[in-house]
């Protein structure tokens, strides 16, 4: 089996890698890949935002099937392009995925289908937001861009002040383009969060783990939101009862209100939740696995990945079952100081590693060349530029050990980067 796999992160790396160990990396192509996928197999270059571009290259690959990673093309119709063609791919048509690229969308369907979330009011203007934070809620309060935003659209205010600037920022100042044109306000809610991770063809899911990652960019829970500074799989949170009751109570409730309201959803399907005292909560839901998810996720499977994805992807996962390991892993994002902001143009860093699986993230080929290697191979390691990143990923048969990210930051030296080792002491089960 021929198969594409659409996107060019470290998410898209892990899945190329499984792939890869499945069916060969002479059956793999992706597009627009990066310079760690590179190194395992062909690539293509594509612009994200241009559906038929991809239209175009499965059907020169001969693809069997069509692997979306990231929430982009989704958003902009891939699977139904593929679909007017009469080509198999794996991921949620356009109005499937409003569940992630539209905030809005997502709560009021909620709301519809009795998912329990945070209470919300959804504002189209900037008075409209301010009145909802000072009339409808207490503090801290968070406010939520409606559409895609790269995980950098929440801001949880602690103040007045700080909701007011988030929302001028937002709906006035034009900081996320049009996702940030209408606003989610939705009270603040408290406990551990957890993703959880499902399979659906349309109508049956198949759970494929869970996962706990941490998105501030500096120790302590400081600093601004990123696309992720590290996760560990599995959440030592999520008991068998505990996740029979996400089952019960949230994702199949989502896959038949989307199949009743005349888009079901195939694809991966990404819950996050937050485990309050009353139980668990939804958060949000991404349409597609998480980075740094993915890279801790991904291992844990103890059957074939590629039969799943057909299947659900053809629409009939009655037949297959996936069962996970026991093991346990831990990733950790090195990033440049520019990562969570692109208007800085702060220094670079390198990185080491030691026999640690390594996840390429984020950075790009110098213009107009797409086959250079990014690692510089006399460290075994890429320079980390300004906005590039790289996943490191501990793996283990024992339950998880305080000492596996500290192992991890040991086994890597970096200048004028950020990580995130806020949780080191804390947020790995003894």
């Amino acid at each position: 089996m021929r198969v594409l796999v659409v996107g060019g992160g470290a998410r898209e790396h892990a899945l190329v890698a499984r792939l890869a160990s499945e069916v060969g990396k002479s059956k793999i192509v992706a597009a627009p890949g990066n310079p760690g996928i590179a190194e395992l197999v062909a690539v293509r270059p594509a612009d994200l935002a241009n559906p038929d571009a991809f239209v175009a290259i499965a059907d020169e690959w001969q693809a069997d099937l069509t692997i979306v990673g990231p929430e982009v093309p989704l958003s902009l119709g891939i699977a139904d392009r593929f679909a007017e063609k009469g080509l198999l791919l794996f991921g949620p048509t356009a109005a499937a995925a409003r569940l992630e690229s539209s905030k809005a969308f997502a709560k009021s369907f909620m709301a519809r289908h009795r998912v329990p979330t945070a209470r919300f009011i959804t504002c189209y203007g900037a008075a409209e937001a301010r009145g909802a934070v000072r009339s409808g809620f207490t503090l801290p309060v968070v406010l939520k861009a409606d559409g895609l935003a790269a995980g950098k659209g929440v801001v949880i205010a602690q103040t007045l002040d700080e909701a007011d600037e988030a929302i001028d920022a937002a709906m006035n100042d034009g900081r996320f383009g049009t996702a940030g044109r209408t606003l989610v306000v939705e009270e603040c809610l408290t406990g551990p969060e957890v993703s959880f991770f499902v399979v659906s063809d349309g109508t049956r899911v198949v759970p494929i783990g869970t996962a706990q990652d941490h998105k501030r960019i500096f120790d302590d829970d400081r600093g601004p939101n990123t696309g992720g500074m590290g996760a560990f799989a599995p959440s030592p949170l999520v008991d068998d009862e505990l996740h029979e009751r996400v089952m019960r109570e949230i994702v199949r409730p989502v896959i038949a209100g989307m199949a009743s309201e005349g888009s079901p959803f195939r694809g991966f399907l990404y819950v996050g939740l937050m485990i309050t005292a009353s139980g668990p909560q939804v958060i949000e839901f991404n349409v597609r696995l998480g980075d740094p998810e993915a890279q801790v996720l991904l291992p844990r499977l103890a059957d074939p990945l590629l039969p799943l994805l057909v299947a659900a992807a053809r629409g009939d996962l009655s037949a297959i079952a996936c069962r996970l390991t026991d093991e346990k892993l831990v990733g950790i994002v090195m990033a440049s100081r520019g990562a969570a902001n692109r208007r800085y143009r702060g220094g670079a860093g390198t990185g080491r590693r030691h026999g640690l699986p390594r996840w390429h993230r984020a950075a790009a080929w110098p213009a107009g060349d797409r086959r250079r290697s990014c690692p510089d191979r006399s460290r075994g390691w890429p320079d980390i530029r300004r906005g590039d990143q790289s996943c490191l990923c501990r793996r283990g048969q024992d339950s998880f050990r305080r000492d596996a990210v500290s192992q991890g930051y040991r086994r890597t030296r970096c200048q004028s980067t950020h990580h995130n080792s806020a949780r080191r002491p804390t947020s790995i089960a003894p």
